[in-house]
Order: C-alpha cells, then structure tokens, then sequence
C-alpha cells in the first residue's frame, strides 16, 4: 500500500487508487478547448480516488490519503502539459509544410507549436523535478523509519498542495484558451500577484522562462534585424503576415535568407512591412516602447541590409568640374533621364553599423535577460538606448552620407520656385504653346523643350540635383481640356457658377504640370511618395499662382506699348485723333482692374513665398543642424510641410477653390484685353470684373475670420492681410458686397 501511495504521487494509479477521469481528459492537449468538452469545463476537483473496498481505511485516513493522491493527479496532468508542449515534433512538420506540395490542412496543424509554451513547460519541468525529489525523500524517510506513514507524507509535501493545483489551473487556462506569445507572458503576470510567496515565486520563475523566448527575439531584431517568430507570438509582426511565413528555415536556409533579405531592403520593408501587434503585446509594455522596439529593429534592418548596389554620393564641395560637365550633358538628353554622378565604392553593412555598436545592444539585452525579475524602468530605459543608437547611425546615413540637407535645398529650388529665374524662363518659353490645347499624348514632350531650354540658360554646372528633376503631365483637373480659346469666352451662368465648383477646379489643361523628383536609397526613407505628393501639390499651385503673375505682367506690357503708340499718334496730329484719345480713356478701367488683380496675386505670391516658405525653411534649417535622431528630422520635415499647406490655405477648401476661380478669371481678363482692339467685349470683361470683385472680397471676408484667426497661420496671416487691406478698401467693398449682395460698379475702382 506504500508503494501504491507514491507510484500515485507520481501519476500511476492502480488497484489502490483508481482514475476517475473520463477518457477524453487523459487525450492529447489538441482535445482541450474544443466543441463539447463539457466535462472540463465542469471540472472542480482532481479525478484520482481511493478504491471503494478498502474497508480497513477509517474516514480520517480516506481523507488525507485522497488529499494527498490529488497531487498525484495534478502532477500526471502537468507533466503531459510539460511534455507535450516540449515535444519538438513539430519541427519537421514545419519543415514539411514548407514544401510547395503541401496541403493547408498541414499549415494549420504545424501552425500550433509555440516557442512561448514550450518554454513555460521547462519552467514546470523544473517545478516537477523539485516534487519528484521530494517524493523521493519521502521514500528514504519510509525506509528508515516506518512509523508513521500518512505524517511523513504529509509533512514532506505539504507545501506542493499551495502549488500544484494553482499551477494546475493555469495549465488548463493556457490549453483551454489556446493561449500563446505576449498573451500568455501577460497573464502569468497577472498570476504573480498573489498571497503565497511560494507560488508567487514558482510563477515568477515562469514568467522568467517566458521572457528568455522573448528577449531572444529582442536580441534577434534589435541586434540583426531579423524577426524570429514562427508562430507569430511576438508583438512585432510583419504586415502582411502570411500562413507559413518565417523568418528562418530548417531547409534551403541560405537560398532563404537571400529572399529575405531581399525583399527587407525593399521600401514596403521599412515603411509598411512591420506594426505592433496589439493583440500580443503585454499590458505591463508600453506602447510607446514598442514602437521605439519597432523603429529601432526596422532601423537595425536598413543599417545592416544595405540595398544592393547602393552609393553615397561625394560631397558638394569635391569634384565640381566634373560633376558640371555631366549636368550640362544631362539637359541635352531630357531633364531626368541619365543619374551618372560620382560615387563612393558600394557601402557595407559594418561601415553603417559597426560591430562595437551592435554588441553595446546585445550586452544591454543581455543584462536584462539575465536578471532574475523583469523591471519596468530599466527595460524601458535599455529600450530608449538601443533606439537612440539606431536613430543617430540612421542620421548618419541619412543626413551626413546621403546628403539630406541637398536634396532638402533642390526640393525647395524646384518644387517650391525658389529658382525662380528658372521657372520665369520655362514659362516665358512655353507661353505660346500654353495658349493652345494640351494634346494628351504629346504634352509632356511638347513641354520639354521649353524646359530644356529655360535649364540651359539658368541652371548652371554645379547643380548636380537638376538630373533628378522631371517633368510630367499627370491627369487633368477638367473632363476637357481648355485653353486660352475656351477661357475667352465665359458666359455669366458659368462665372456665376464658380464659387459651386469643386475642389479640382483647373484653369485650364496645363493645370495639370508636375515635377517628379528621383531619390535613390537610403533617402526613400525620408522621401516618401506621401512627402513627394505633398510636394507635389505645393508645386502645382505655386506654378499656377507664377503662371498668373506673369500673365498679368505681360498683358500690362503689351496695353502699355500700344497706349504709348496711341499717345504718339495723338501727340502728331491731335486734331485727326479723337478716336485714339477715346479708346484711351476707355481703356483707363481696364487697367485699374488689372491693377487690382496683379495687386492681389503679387501680395499672395510675396506672402507664400517669403512669409510662409522662407520663415519655414529656416525653421526646418535649424532643426536639421540641431537634431541628431532620424526621428525627430521625419517629425520636423512633417510639420514643416504641413505648415507649407496650412499656411497656403490648400487644406481649406472654400479658399483654394476661390484661389483657383481668381487665378482663373485673372486668365480670362488677360487674354480678353489682349484682344480688346480687334475684337471689343465690354460685356465679357464686365462680367470677369464683377466676378473678380465678388471673389477677392469673399476670399478676405474668409482670411478674417476668426476661425483663422485663432490658428497657427495666424502670425503671417495678419501680415497678408494688412498688405491687403492697407488703405481699408477690402474692408469696404467686402462689407459693400455683404450688404447688397452685389459690388457696385462705381467702386470697382476706389483703391489706388
């Protein structure tokens, strides 16, 4: 009967004690947590019992003895636990399943190992192996002395019964739940709040196992850049995260490794290829941690995984000449075709990341590994360092090696008009092809002569970041393309119905002129195709407000030259002349309202590029010479571009869409006088100058509001707007216009 006992203890029943559980609860754990199991979901008590024909055993004996053979009971159920979740069986079925051949009825099945539960079940390993030996002790104290038998075994695992059945209950837990990863780390430290040092110790000890696993793969990402997790337990998970996808094989690893570390250094890779998965983060993690985890191992990805073939061009202040000479080559050929600059030897990964830098980030994981307990504040702290390391070398290459701040200037330069001879010549080249339809299969062509011709004449030798720049004609903004020849001729139900069109109003079919602008790696981690189109837009409304600036100065130039034909002709023979002398008195209208309209355009375009870019670019200046971390500099070039747009007003959409109806009728009104000596429309122009009032004045009515007021373009704004309004004329017709609903022809012309 002894030796019945403590074969019991250990999980073996017989005649003595008998097993009363139901055949399903002795199954493999694969048959926990499924449809019907009922009986384990009603479980209270463990299922080992006393034979019922021991009629020699008092009721106080039967007692202690089945309290005791229940951790017999829970012994034989963690011990299948341990052992089926330390079973590395399904290593070959994953290997299997990674044959093309393979049926998703075997993914689904290999897809069930975890690393995480195979590590807690070392941790209970070690718990039972404690219990066997204490067991064992039990027997040797028998042996010598017999007497008594149930207070030996009772004293000599006494302290089990606080531990085994909580640990127990845990187990089920896990299986019921299929618990895994972040979640099952998550809820051991729940667990190990509780009363009892003893179990609180034995939890803690798996939790500890629990965060080897994890730490492992910390160190594999932050230290190699490689995400180790098979069975998609770690809170850092690919995007796209497919059945069966790995970051490491058992088979074919190194033909493997070169596909993946192929399609790591691709774009997709660093901006959408990873996220923090919620789902297996642990609560005691913050989730600004695990985003400092997740920039820190993407950074450690692009740092050692350099992009095949990658170059860092020379410095701007080395090899002038000869980078000259292929700049001026490059505008024969088209204006972003050839990228032949001077580079450096092809970069390695420990010139990007040296060695010494990634073992001060192993060492640090390393420490934290090792610790006995896990502390919020230093992983915290040790996860804040590794970023920081990652941050500084990523702005080394992004800023130092890979010239940011230049690539930062031309797009300035380009898509901003900084250079605005450059785009002054372009315009005044393409003025005459612009007055005519774009032809959609030729436009782009037809405008790159014009553009080769302005680069020749402004753009000189030592700017190697023209041949990045290229022209395009994306989509147009109208259902038809129009031009001068469909602009001339509004009626007053169209200009009336100006105000209603949408945001994608156009001002005719080159509205549509873009830059693209080529960046090579590393800089498509700063430059982003959401940045460029940012850019993008800038441009295309800056071009716009260009084009109608000069427009107006060239409709001034040529009413001026034939007014001062007609004042010579009239100077010769005043008494022959009456009807040059009235067509010049008649014309006096028309150049105050042209007046108004380039006073207007002129102070916005001064305002945007002064008021609103250059402040701004200083701005961002400051930060790049100040900051040190990739980070903050994607913040900064953010926030700057997003001031570009705010302050332009091109997120509100009343006033771009006024701003496009004013550039528009300020075309209109240009081309309208151009014709006005051989072809009279009063009614036309009147019409363009009603509109134009109406408009500039809505469009200071909105610029007052104190919903603009109070924000962040307010500063420059005022400034705008005191240029506007200096002599109090916008004010009056505006409050004019609100009154009558319609501007009075008589003070079309008070200003100026």
């Amino acid at each position: 009967m002894l030796h019945e006992l403590l074969l019991a203890l250990l999980g073996f029943t017989g005649d003595f004690v008998l097993d009363a559980s139901p055949p399903r609860r002795r199954s493999a754990s694969q048959e926990a947590g499924r449809d019907g199991d009922g009986d384990r979901d009603g479980e209270v008590g463990p299922a080992f019992r006393l034979a019922p024909d021991l009629t020699f055993l008092q009721p106080s004996e039967r007692t202690a003895i089945e309290r005791l053979i229940s951790l017999g009971f829970y012994y034989r159920e963690l011990n299948r636990f341990a052992t089926e979740s330390r079973d590395l069986s399904w290593i070959q079925s994953s290997v299997d399943v990674s044959s093309p051949h393979s049926d998703k009825s075997q993914k689904g099945k290999a897809r069930k190992g975890s690393v995480y539960r195979r590590a807690i079940a070392n941790g209970i390993t070690e718990i039972l192996s404690v219990y066997r030996s204490a067991v064992l002790q039990v027997e040797q104290n028998l042996l010598s002395d017999p007497l008594p038998i149930l207070a030996t075994v009772t004293h000599g695992l006494n302290k089990f019964e606080v531990l085994l059945p909580p640990l127990y209950e845990l187990v089920m837990e896990i299986e019921k739940k299929d618990i895994k990863g972040g979640q099952l780390l998550n809820l051991l430290h729940k667990r190990c709040h509780c009363g009892v040092p003893e179990l609180q110790s034995c939890i803690q000890r798996l939790l500890w196992h629990g965060h080897q696993v994890m730490f492992n793969q910390l160190t594999s990402w932050m230290v190699y850049g490689i995400l180790q997790d098979q069975y998609s337990e770690f809170f850092i998970r690919r995007q796209d995260d497919r059945d069966g996808e790995n970051e490491s094989s058992q088979r074919d690893v190194s033909d493997k490794f070169k596909q993946k570390l192929a399609k790591d250094t691709s774009l997709a890779s660093w901006h959408t290829g990873f996220h923090v998965s919620l789902a297996m983060l642990p609560e005691y993690i913050h989730m600004r941690v695990a985003e400092s985890i997740l920039f820190a191992g993407k950074a450690i990805r692009v740092l050692r995984n350099p992009s095949p073939g990658a170059t860092l061009q020379e410095p701007v202040n080395q090899s002038q000449n000869s980078k000259g000479s292929l700049g001026m080559q490059s505008f024969v050929g088209g204006s972003g075709a050839p990228k032949e600059l001077p580079s450096f030897s092809n970069i390695s990964a420990e010139e990007l990341l040296p060695q010494a830098e990634a073992d001060k980030i192993d060492v640090m994981l390393k420490e934290l590994k090792h610790s006995s307990e896990f502390h919020k504040r230093p992983f915290e702290s040790a996860v804040g360092s590794i970023r920081t390391i990652a941050a500084n070398h990523l702005w080394q290459l992004v800023v130092v090696r890979a010239d940011l701040n230049g690539h930062l200037k031309a797009l300035k330069d380009y898509f901003l008009l900084a250079k605005g001879d450059f785009f002054q010549c372009f315009l005044e080249e393409s003025r005459q092809l612009m007055r005519l339809p774009p032809r959609q299969s030729t436009a782009e062509a037809d405008l790159m002569i014009p553009f080769q011709l302005a680069a020749l004449k402004t753009i000189g030798e030592e700017d190697k970041y023209f041949t990045r720049v290229s022209l395009r004609m994306l989509s147009y903004g109208m259902k038809s393309s129009t031009s001068q020849k469909d602009l001339q001729k509004p009626n007053a139900s169209e200009l009336s119905s100006q105000g209603k069109a949408t945001s994608e109003l156009a001002l005719d079919g080159w509205d549509s002129i873009a830059l693209e602008y080529t960046v090579d790696w590393p800089l498509q981690l700063f430059f982003t195709p959401d940045v460029l189109s940012k850019y993008r837009k800038v441009f295309q409304y800056l071009i716009r407000l260009k084009r109608t600036q000069m427009e107006l100065e060239k409709s001034w130039a040529a009413v001026m030259h034939k007014d001062h034909a007609d004042f010579s002709d009239y100077c010769k023979d005043r008494k022959n002349n009456s009807a040059t002398q009235l067509r010049r008195q008649r014309s006096k209208p028309l150049w105050r309202v042209r007046e108004h309209m380039a006073f207007l355009i002129r102070n916005l375009q001064f305002y945007i590029q002064v008021d609103v870019i250059e402040s701004q670019w200083n701005v961002l200046q400051s930060h790049v010479q100040d900051s040190h971390d990739f980070t903050e500099l994607v913040s900064f070039h953010q926030e700057y571009l997003s001031a570009l747009i705010s302050q332009s007003f091109l997120d509100i959409g009343s006033v771009s869409r006024i701003l496009d109806s004013i550039m528009k009728l300020c075309l209109q009104f240009c081309w309208s006088i151009e014709q006005y000596e051989t072809r009279p429309n009063i009614s036309e122009i009147d019409h363009i100058t009603e509109e134009f009032n109406k408009k500039s004045n809505s469009l200071y009515t909105i610029l007052r509001s104190s919903r603009l007021a109070g924000s962040q373009r307010a500063p420059f704004l005022r400034q705008f707007l005191m240029r506007l309004n200096f002599n109090s004329f916008f004010e009056t017709t505006a409050r004019g216009v609100m009154n009558s609903g319609r501007l009075r022809p008589s003070t079309a012309g008070a200003q100026l």
